[in-house]
């Protein structure tokens, strides 16, 4: 008898949790979340003439040009006097040679160029072409490793006017040959133009954009025989907060030139 009720009575006690367990209700635990939460990514600048997209639409004015080679364009309108050129990576360095030709054996424009990421800060200039015939030439002075696309064209009305546009609507800072001069950029920046010129004596000086003390993010060094119709117009992107530009006057101090900015 003992273990018979023994035996009925765990018969009843399963019976009552499968009725628990079936009849009630159970609350559903909810599974812990292992995937990471979204990183908010800082917007990029918006689009602007600058941009190679408006150099090239159809792209047919792009070419890819690999380490040590180098790609050329040719203008033959005699009515303009403005070209821009863009130069662009998949995020690798960009380090270039931009030179403009007249003539056979005529290069009075210079230009050495370096980004240390070709896609969140690509290479954009305006180069004057003084009305003539010219030629430009982008050499990749990187390794083979290290390619990038390049696209020139005759420069759109609004944007031949920037290299006369900013002196204009901005004060001036003159450098004198062997002097440095530096600007602290707002945070809320996100592209910056600059105009280096003279008032027609020889422009040879050196622009950087730097992130911390003495970090080059950009850099354009240039030689002309003529700062005044061939100024150095470029267009920096500032996509973190913390920048500043730096003027080297690398010319003797009979040649000075004249520093002008616009923050965008």
């Amino acid at each position: 008898m003992l273990k018979l009720a023994t035996g009925l009575l765990m018969l009843a006690t399963l019976e009552g949790t499968a009725a628990f367990t079936a009849g009630g209700a159970v609350r559903p635990t909810s599974a812990p979340r292992f995937g990471m939460e979204p990183i908010c990514m800082a917007a990029s600048p918006p689009p602007s003439g600058w941009d190679m997209n408006a150099i090239t639409p159809d792209g047919k004015l792009k070419q890819r040009v690999q380490g040590l080679t180098r790609k050329t364009w040719q203008f033959s309108n005699l009515e303009k006097d403005r070209v821009q050129v863009a130069l662009q990576s998949e995020g690798r360095p960009v380090k270039a040679d931009i030179e403009l030709w007249i003539g056979p054996d005529w290069t009075p424009f210079k230009m050495k160029a370096y980004s240390e990421d070709g896609k969140l800060r690509p290479i954009r200039t305006l180069v004057g072409t003084r009305n003539k015939a010219a030629k430009i030439e982008v050499r990749n002075e990187g390794e083979y490793e290290f390619p990038f696309d390049a696209a020139s064209n005759y420069a759109t009305e609004a944007m031949a006017k920037i290299p006369h546009e900013i002196p204009m609507g901005s004060e001036g800072e003159r450098v004198d040959g062997g002097a440095i001069r530096s600007q602290n950029l707002k945070p809320e920046t996100e592209r910056l133009e600059v105009v280096l010129n003279t008032e027609g004596r020889q422009l040879n000086a050196r622009i950087e954009l730097l992130a911390g003390p003495n970090n080059p993010k950009q850099t354009f060094e240039v030689f002309t025989n003529n700062g005044e119709l061939n100024s150095l117009c470029v267009c920096f992107n500032t996509p973190d907060a913390g920048n500043t530009v730096r003027v080297v006057n690398v010319a003797p101090l009979e040649f000075p030139c004249f520093f002008y900015c616009k923050e965008i």
